[in-house]
């Protein structure tokens, strides 16, 4: 029986200033490491042998996962992918959460945030944030570049890569670890517990809490549960 590790970053920088995050490369703050190691000490009390490991290619959800490796004592070997990456939040990359439902409305913001295939408005072509975006972007299609994305969007990019390169290696038993994003996660989720277009608003991904996911030989979903209880957060199935 072959399991997937899911983890969402540590907090980073600016989740922290509670700021939209997306492309922009920032750095886990002091509290987004330590639950990135508190993320590898839970998953090392499963005492289960990891086989492969996949991340973004965000530093922040890099450096969560070479922290739970060294916490696994594992080698700093893993691989990464842009399919990964957060959902691109476009015009609204930089951009305070709160100032912002205050000067578009809250039915608005909800929308941009939560709903299933409405993107906000495009990221300018010279925005000074694409200077902060990860350099590994550069070896991304230049005509797959995003300039906003929806959750469909990004759905779109993230369960191809898991139908082709990860799909694999659970049906060849293998154990695999992910750390990525919030809505990458959420879009993953959305595929392997076939949460429905109106539902999948209601899933949320806690950061620095391991979800794991059992599968049986036909990759079934037999199990699924987080490792920290205290701040599990309901998981929606076939719903």
């Amino acid at each position: 029986m072959s399991k997937l590790i899911l983890t969402r970053h540590g907090q980073s920088t600016w989740n922290a200033e509670n700021r939209f995050t997306g492309w922009v490369d920032v750095d886990l703050s002091e509290k987004g490491k330590e639950e990135a190691k508190k993320s590898g000490e839970l998953i090392k009390k499963l005492n289960i042998k990891i086989d492969i490991s996949y991340t973004s290619y965000l530093k922040r959800a890099i450096e969560t996962l070479t922290i739970i490796l060294k916490t696994l004592n594992l080698p700093m070997k893993f691989n990464t992918s842009w399919e990964l990456n957060e959902r691109h939040y476009g015009s609204l990359t930089g951009l305070n959460k709160e100032e912002t439902k205050k000067k578009i409305g809250e039915e608005q913001f909800k929308k941009y945030r939560r709903s299933w295939d409405v993107a906000p408005p495009l990221m300018a072509k010279d925005s000074s944030y694409l200077k902060n975006f990860s350099p590994l972007n550069g070896g991304i299609p230049k005509n797959k570049i995003p300039l906003t994305e929806s959750l469909k969007s990004t759905y779109e990019r993230v369960i191809p890569f898991y139908e082709i390169e990860i799909n694999k290696n659970l049906k060849n038993g293998k154990n695999i670890l992910i750390s990525a994003h919030g809505n990458s996660l959420r879009a993953l989720c959305k595929y392997l517990f076939k949460i429905s277009d109106t539902k999948i608003n209601e899933l949320e991904i806690p950061t620095g809490n391991p979800l794991i996911i059992e599968f049986d030989n036909q990759l079934k979903v037999q199990k699924y549960y987080y490792l920290d209880d205290s701040r599990a957060k309901d998981i929606i199935f076939n719903q």
